[in-house]
């Protein structure tokens, strides 16, 4: 394919940094670059008028729905580079019935969420935010440095982590350097396969009992919802960390919260359901939580890489090359 048209479907205000200028420049000498202003809508006279050369699509987060009708407006259309995570919620079935191909760049974007899980499981096991927490209330060091003796900090600490996903892999894998036991659950691989990953393969009780830090990174499926309930947290060692930088749907959060309330245990939560919890939740106000507002993922400057590895698809489509990060229709019952 030579100079194929391209175009941009995504919200601005949510994907600054995901297409600078260098990137567009660089689109721009991959095909023609129809408008470098992203279509908002598909329903409007400039749509139908993009749509109708379009060959590349480039969706990212807040982009339209492409369906039925986006096929129909779109008779040239050969590849979605979606410059963003999941697809789900974008991206029809139908696509992939019409025989294009879809690409995503959620290898890009679970760079930083395991950078954010890294630290977080390292400042959880140093009770980071606790310290925090009575030296500034306190203004004296007295109850901190009683702290320092308890069996806290990082050495030899037994880190848990749920599903082999690609964040999970990737964590497991900036974990590699540190003294931690790791211990792998995820049905979906054997022993073998997770010692490879220089991990344990254990079953979902037993990482629970056994871990000073609980990692989630399960996609949320209909199998996955809730999955950690009022029975797992019971399971959970006193003073453990659960942290949460999947999707909210895999807790009971009911029952966390709950267990939250007991002081037992501490939550280091990116993600909720609903994604904006109740003004009144106790996510906001309990001090053996540390809630944020679902950033591990790209922020910032970070976007840039969704938009260079939708550039490098789109690179490779051009040259006739194997996309690398191709989704088969198969794969929406797995991915997150």
């Amino acid at each position: 394919m030579k100079h194929p048209s391209i175009a941009l479907a995504m919200q601005p205000s949510r994907t600054e940094h995901v297409l600078p200028a260098a990137t567009l420049r660089r689109l721009s000498e991959l095909g023609d670059l129809l408008d470098t202003q992203p279509l908002q809508r598909f329903d409007d006279d400039r749509a139908r008028r993009v749509l109708a050369e379009t060959e590349i699509l480039i969706t990212g987060w807040g982009s339209p729905y492409v369906g039925r009708e986006v096929l129909a407006a779109a008779p040239r259309l050969r590849l979605i580079a979606h410059a963003a995570g999941t697809v789900k919620g974008i991206v029809d079935e139908q696509v992939f019935d019409a025989g294009i191909a879809v690409t995503h760049a959620a290898e890009a974007n679970s760079i930083p969420v395991a950078e954010f899980t890294l630290a977080a499981i390292i400042f959880a096991g140093k009770h980071v935010f606790r310290f925090r927490d009575l030296y500034v209330t306190e203004r004296n060091r007295d109850r901190t440095h009683a702290m320092q003796r308890l069996a806290i900090g990082n050495y030899r600490r037994t880190v848990g982590i749920v599903g082999a996903s690609r964040i999970g892999r990737r964590v497991i894998e900036l974990l590699r350097p540190f003294e931690y036991r790791v211990l792998l659950f995820d049905p979906t691989l054997d022993a073998t396969e997770a010692k490879s990953l220089g991990t344990e393969k254990v079953d979902l009780p037993t990482l629970l009992q056994q871990s000073d830090i609980v990692s989630l990174h399960a996609p949320s499926l209909p199998s996955t919802r809730h999955m950690i309930g009022s029975r797992e947290l019971s399971l959970m060692k006193d003073g453990a960390t659960l942290i949460n930088t999947a999707r909210g749907a895999l807790i009971d959060e009911a029952a966390l919260l709950a267990t939250l309330h007991t002081g037992r245990i501490e939550a280091i939560i990116d993600v909720t359901d609903p994604e904006i919890p109740e003004k009144a939740s106790g996510f906001y106000d309990l001090p053996n939580v540390f809630l944020t507002p679902h950033i591990a993922g790209a922020v910032g400057l970070e976007r840039g890489r969704l938009g260079d590895m939708a550039a490098d698809e789109i690179e490779r489509f051009v040259k006739g090359e194997p996309l690398r990060y191709q989704i088969q229709r198969r794969d929406l019952a797995l991915i997150a």
